[in-house]
């Protein structure tokens, strides 16, 4: 009742959900979706999980789908402190399906993302469908051999569950073993089994330095290991539109590029990559960048924004269009700095110009212009993740 009468109310995190059932029930619109903005901007207080997961839970239940999705687009985009936190075991299987089926995925590699599932399968003990789903949907061709071999040998999990699997460790030996180009002779390439996630370690990509360039390898198989590809960034902050330069600026703020904007206009920020040299070990190979941004919440740095593009931020149309650079407390600018992490994912013959990857893929079905090798029995599910 305050909060109708004085249009403004206190909260604290522990009221968030209460407030936003009782706003649902009683049809407050205004004071419901007060409550929710409240909620997106604390996704990450506390613990390195936040609130995201028990009011991705809540917003399940109650049926506000915009909230859920931003909860889980939080837990995605986060993943890593997600997967170390101590609330990981005990999140529920309907949230690590939807995180797992997700190509947008933020951590440092596959094979983090598959400790933290045989964590949560030991601590959990699910039906034996729920943990062959689970298993399936990790992407085993993204980590190399040696890895793969030591999961074998190493993992209880696996050992339990190993005929559940065969078909995708098969296909990732050969994935790992055969030139790309022999493998598209084969097999459709472009189910997610072969298609990255977005990795942190340094084959994948680097937090980036204005001025500097970075190496990544040429791609994911083991055919292309030890090849790298130098690329060179170019960063262009948000440009003043054409006339009187202001006399100072804030201290501490991010300075603007001299000069005016192509075609006039405010202007908005831009982030061009391409190779430093050619080389004729990249035909066939479609190469998309990813830019993830960092910001600072609630004393915390998290990724923000994620954009996917093949050479400038201009082809995502809303690069950091929000983000006010010229002011000094602006969240996007972590101690004075903007916070950037390049991640290049290669995909050999594969096109994704517009087309948005799903989640387990389409069946990789063997192609039948050429004698086909051993049988396979690899089947990939569809689903509703894609990258985003």
């Amino acid at each position: 009742m305050r909060a109708q009468l004085q249009r403004e109310i206190s909260l604290r995190l522990d009221q968030a959900t209460p407030l936003h059932k009782l706003a649902t029930k009683y049809g407050v619109l205004s004071l419901r979706e007060g409550v929710a903005r409240y909620m997106r901007k604390n996704l990450g207080r506390g613990s390195p999980a936040g609130h995201a997961a028990g009011w991705y839970e809540y917003a399940q239940r109650a049926g506000d789908r915009a909230l859920r999705d931003d909860c889980l687009r939080f837990l995605a985009w986060n993943l890593s402190p997600v997967l170390r936190s101590a609330e990981w075991p005990s999140v529920s299987g309907r949230l690590l399906m939807a995180l797992l089926r997700r190509s947008d995925l933020v951590l440092q590699s596959e094979a983090e993302l598959f400790a933290a599932l045989e964590a949560w399968l030991l601590r959990n003990e699910p039906d034996g469908l729920t943990a062959e789903n689970a298993l399936r949907a990790v992407r085993y061709a993204m980590m190399p051999p040696l890895e793969l071999f030591r999961l074998q040998t190493r993992s209880p999990v696996l050992a339990r569950y190993r005929e559940s699997v065969r078909d995708l460790l098969y296909m990732s030996y050969q994935f790992h073993a055969a030139s790309p180009l022999q493998m598209a002779k084969y097999f459709e390439v472009n189910c997610s089994l072969f298609v990255p996630r977005n990795y942190l370690t340094p084959e994948w990509g680097s937090p980036w330095a204005v001025g500097t360039s970075f190496q990544t390898q040429l791609g994911p198989s083991g055919h292309d290991a030890g090849k790298r590809v130098t690329w060179n960034v170019l960063f262009s902050p948000r440009w003043p539109p054409p006339g009187p330069r202001p006399l100072f600026v804030e201290a501490g703020a991010m300075l603007p590029a001299h000069g005016g904007v192509e075609g006039g206009g405010g202007g908005r920020p831009r982030v061009i990559i391409t190779p430093a040299t050619s080389s004729g070990d990249s035909a066939g190979v479609n190469f998309q960048k990813t830019v993830l941004v960092m910001t600072r919440q609630q004393g915390k740095v998290a990724v923000k924004h994620v954009y996917n593009f093949h050479q400038s931020t201009e082809e995502s149309g809303d690069f950091l269009a929000e983000a006010e650079l010229g002011r000094r407390s602006s969240e996007y600018l972590v101690d004075g700095s903007l916070h950037l992490h390049i991640v290049e994912l290669s995909l050999r013959l594969i096109q994704v110009r517009s087309v948005q990857l799903p989640a387990f893929g389409p069946s990789c079905k063997r192609r039948a212009a050429e004698p086909p090798p051993p049988p396979t029995t690899l089947q990939c599910e569809e689903g509703d993740g894609g990258r985003e």
